[in-house]
């Protein structure tokens, strides 16, 4: 899995600067340098030595950093609210944002046909920065060359999601836990409700899983509806031995 490249100087002063960017100031002893160099590689630069391993770990990585944070932010929440706040803050699109914003891209070693595969990209950015996470956890196996710079960000856009509901994806987090206990998706049992005079027209929703009723909602779409009775059953099977 290394690389033999990480000797050239050009390549040790794009790492370093990248540490720099993430506001970690140098020297940091227990950094493991090889680990962070195959972070920063895309499988089309080098097909065996590349992020797809470090990736794998920082999937996990960013999940236990994001879950912390938010029980020492909202200790008093329900675990449906956490799965629902979590499942923003680890998708591909908050990922990249962040990569972004730390200029992921420059560091990141590619062929031509990956740095132009615009379609791409947002993956491509997500995936290196949960391989960055990945390595910089391996290195010390604690989360303390990532939460002084990743926090930030995560605080942030969790007061955003919590202020406005409509950011929050419980039927993602609902089928994350259905499929991470059980191995089957919940049920969505949707209908309209007659339109009554001056009322905006409703939806009812009814989430069904393993043969039992587990939450009901209503909203004025078919898709909010089904988010309101997601939302229900999560703290439902969050709170009962289901």
């Amino acid at each position: 899995m290394v690389r033999d490249d990480l000797g050239y100087p050009k390549r040790q002063r794009q790492l370093a600067q990248f540490i720099q960017r993430l506001g970690l100031s140098e020297p940091i002893p227990s950094l493991e340098w090889a680990l962070l160099d195959l972070a920063l590689t895309h499988p089309t630069f080098s097909p065996h030595a590349n992020y797809e391993q470090l990736e794998f770990v920082g999937d996990s990585v960013v999940r236990m950093a994001a879950s912390e944070l938010l029980l020492e932010l909202y200790p008093n929440a329900p675990v449906g609210e956490y799965s629902a706040i979590r499942k923003v803050l680890v998708s591909d699109r908050t990922l990249a944002s962040i990569a972004d914003l730390y200029g992921i891209e420059r560091y990141l070693l590619t062929d031509r046909s990956a740095a132009g595969d615009r379609a791409g990209r947002q993956s491509r950015l997500a995936d290196a920065f949960e391989a960055v996470l990945g390595a910089l956890y391996l290195s010390t196996h604690t989360l303390e060359l990532i939460r002084p710079w990743l926090d930030p960000h995560f605080r942030k856009l969790a007061a955003e999601i919590r202020q406005d509901p409509a950011h929050l994806d419980y039927k993602s987090a609902l089928q994350e836990w259905t499929q991470a206990s059980h191995k089957i998706l919940p049920e969505y049992r949707t209908s309209e409700t007659p339109r009554l005079s001056g009322q905006m027209q409703r939806f009812v929703s009814e989430v069904w899983f393993r043969g039992q009723c587990c939450g009901s909602g209503e909203g004025s779409s078919r898709k909010a509806a089904e988010q309101a009775a997601a939302k229900a059953a999560l703290a439902y099977v969050q709170t009962t031995q289901f």
